[in-house]
């Protein structure tokens, strides 16, 4: 193995051991990809992070043996972070930067910078199930479905973190607007988006925003442009999932075609099981007269009809409470029910990540969340 080699390989370990983990493969795609995303002196500087936020000042001391001065160790991680590699947030004037994962994170970064050969190794990592196994084996997911706002009955107390208009009107920095990554990528294949024709869909709020107005990504929006987006979005049947946080970072506005969360979705057997949600959707047989809106209108697969009764019906291990078919049934049959248990996000990025290092699951775990989604129990 080459000095080159070995210290991408030192920096797959070295993210393999954050929160939710970059695990190798047999084929080494993985350095494929981050030979994309890091020089070789970045990718020796971004073993000096982790995933929790540290100053430019202590970054600096524990990476003397490169031979930086503090001015050139900000300058290289200031770099990385417009080049979506690591992420960065600020606080009274004093920057902190951390290790993020592939995904959600280094991958979302690439936006605009896919080539098919790119788009190859992506396919060929995420595909893997080691990839899979890391991603889907986290305490909590990083992302969560909130319903869209026109689903949610009036007797519901919704927090402000579960409805996206609140989000946006709480929200005290900048909003960015981005296209779709994934639609991008679909794109770039051949496979233009069967939901939506319009490029910007997807959100950036809080820190997150405040790095992509510094790299020059996407597009700062006000308030009433961003609602406006919003609307279109649930008009065109997107699901909405923002970060997994109550301080919601970013907002994507997802399809079944294109999506890589969703398409992971319907692949899985019990995918509810993997997600945060707090709704789900009923069906009230005798007003419902089979006519199937709701089923093409579904993004996950979670809605049929029942050809015996012709009515529709839902399989509550698939059905993510989005709320999309339930504002598009004619005849009003559908209706958004709230779970007895209420999943509350944890405060912020960071307190996520907490959750999920102090429960990474070992090899153990790993083949035994194995055996249930391939045994489909």
């Amino acid at each position: 193995m080459s000095e080159e080699e070995k210290v991408y390989r030192e920096l797959q370990k070295h993210l393999d051991r954050q929160a939710v983990g970059y695990p190798a493969t047999k084929s080494g795609v993985e350095l494929k990809i981050l030979k994309r995303i890091f020089n070789k002196d970045e990718a020796r500087l971004a073993m000096h992070l982790t995933y929790k936020p540290r100053s430019v000042e202590h970054i600096y001391e524990t990476a003397k043996e490169m031979g930086l001065s503090l001015n050139h160790t900000e300058n290289m991680l200031d770099a990385m972070m417009k080049n979506g590699a690591i992420g960065h947030i600020e606080r009274e004037g004093k920057r902190y930067f951390c290790n993020i994962p592939f995904a959600i994170g280094m991958y979302e970064g690439q936006l605009n910078k896919l080539t098919p050969e790119f788009i190859e190794e992506i396919d060929e990592y995420t595909g893997g199930n080691s990839f899979g196994l890391a991603f889907l084996g986290t305490e909590l997911p990083q992302m969560r479905t909130i319903p869209v706002r026109e689903s949610i009955p009036l007797s519901y107390q919704v927090t402000n973190y579960n409805h996206m208009t609140d989000i946006i009107n709480n929200n005290d920095g900048p909003i960015v607007i981005l296209e779709c990554i994934c639609r991008q990528k679909a794109a770039i294949l051949g496979n233009p988006c069967q939901q939506t024709t319009r490029l910007e869909t997807c959100m950036a709020l809080g820190d997150m925003a405040n790095n992509l107005v510094m790299s020059g990504i996407g597009r700062e929006i006000s308030k009433e442009e961003a609602l406006e987006i919003t609307r279109q979005n649930e008009a065109d049947g997107l699901v909405l999932q923002p970060s997994n946080t109550q301080k919601v970072e970013f907002v994507c506005a997802c399809c079944g075609c294109c999506c890589g969360m969703l398409t992971i979705h319907k692949m899985l057997p019990k995918p509810v099981e993997f997600w945060s949600t707090n709704y789900y959707n009923k069906v009230d047989s005798e007003k419902c007269d089979g006519c199937a809106t709701c089923v093409t209108r579904c993004q996950v697969n979670a809605l049929s009809i029942d050809e015996r009764l012709n009515v529709a019906k839902v399989n509550l291990d698939r059905c993510i409470g989005c709320g999309n078919c339930i504002v598009s049934c004619p005849s009003e049959a559908l209706s958004l029910t709230k779970k007895e248990k209420e999943t509350i996000p944890p405060v912020d990025s960071e307190s996520l990540y907490d959750i999920i290092m102090a429960n990474k699951k070992g090899l153990l775990g790993k083949m035994k969340l194995a055996a249930r989604i391939m045994l489909k129990i």
